[in-house]
């Protein structure tokens, strides 16, 4: 199974076992993207044909009003496990977890808790290092770039350490747009680091950006590195790897642990060793020398939880 780091910062009381009945999801955008919406949706139809479920699911919830009025719908079709399909949906459930206790709240990535009230947060740091070493592996310009959403993903400062690791020549330019779907901003910031900076790989660090930045880069003759999902098709010769989370899976599992009375409501975290998160396709491109030191790191840090900078002799 998974292993399973428990972050207490309160609340640790969870609903009590209980069968998987009818399931809900809410997304802010459609789940009909490339990436972290489809995924969503995936981990939906996992949890109904593994836990013979119902599920439910209801796109562009994007303020307090349409959260409060699906939720109730929710509810009435005896719903009691709702997933909030990213950040923003932590402050939107805090507001009224209260008024239906018999629903566990669950949303992605976040800091807010309470009882009913379940954060699920992917450790990005390490994705983002063992990315930030292929990409220093392979520059040309010894000039690499990071597209991000904020400037506080641990993905990003990830990235930049793996880059300086595998060598302390390359210059990594990092640049925030302050919104995970701003497709135009994300577009327009990565043109300007190519022009400015030579860069010759990027990492598109946003969910909803992501893969138009990568259609680009391979336009433009460039590498580029996946985000959230295995985006190797996209440019077998152009995708170096991508930074995967599986989202799907983490769907399936909490619902697991809601049925048995093991969702904690507080503040869960997952990483490569829960088998939710890992490095995606390689490239042809990538030397086979590059691909084994990533795989050897990746293998370490599983058995370990040590990056490649944290090892001392």
């Amino acid at each position: 199974m998974f292993i399973i780091t428990l972050f207490i910062t309160g609340c640790s009381d969870s609903i009590e076992s209980n069968e998987v009945k009818n399931v809900g999801m809410l997304v802010e955008g459609t789940i009909y993207d490339q990436t972290w919406g489809k995924k969503g949706y995936m981990g939906l139809l996992e949890i109904k044909e593994e836990m013979d479920a119902n599920v439910f699911f209801k796109e562009g919830v994007n303020s307090q009003v349409a959260v409060n009025e699906a939720v109730e719908s929710f509810a009435n079709k005896g719903v009691t496990l709702i997933f909030g399909h990213g950040s923003t949906y932590g402050r939107y459930f805090s507001s009224i977890r209260k008024e239906y206790p018999e629903i566990q709240f669950v949303y992605f990535n976040g800091d807010k808790y309470g009882e009913n009230l379940t954060s699920l947060n992917f450790n990005a740091n390490a994705m983002g290092f063992f990315a930030g070493m292929v990409a220093s592996s392979m520059t040309e310009t010894n000039q690499v770039g990071v597209v991000g959403a904020f400037e506080w993903q641990p993905e990003i400062d990830g990235f930049y350490e793996g880059v300086k690791y595998e060598n302390p020549d390359v210059d990594v330019t990092i640049r925030t747009v302050n919104h995970w779907d701003n497709e135009q901003m994300a577009l327009k910031t990565y043109k300007t680091m190519v022009e400015e900076k030579n860069i010759d790989i990027v990492y598109p660090a946003g969910d909803g950006f992501s893969v138009p930045i990568i259609e680009q880069a391979k336009e433009d003759g460039l590498y580029s590195i996946g985000y959230v999902s295995d985006l190797h098709d996209l440019g077998e010769s152009t995708v170096l790897t991508s930074t995967v989370q599986h989202v799907d899976r983490l769907y399936l599992l909490a619902a697991q642990l809601f049925n048995k009375g093991k969702l904690t409501s507080g503040i869960m975290s997952f990483d490569f060793q829960d088998g939710v998160v890992s490095m995606g396709t390689f490239s042809d491109e990538v030397p086979e020398s590059v691909q084994n030191r990533i795989n050897e790191a990746v293998d370490h840090y599983i058995e370990t939880g040590k990056l490649p900078n944290q090892v001392t002799n």
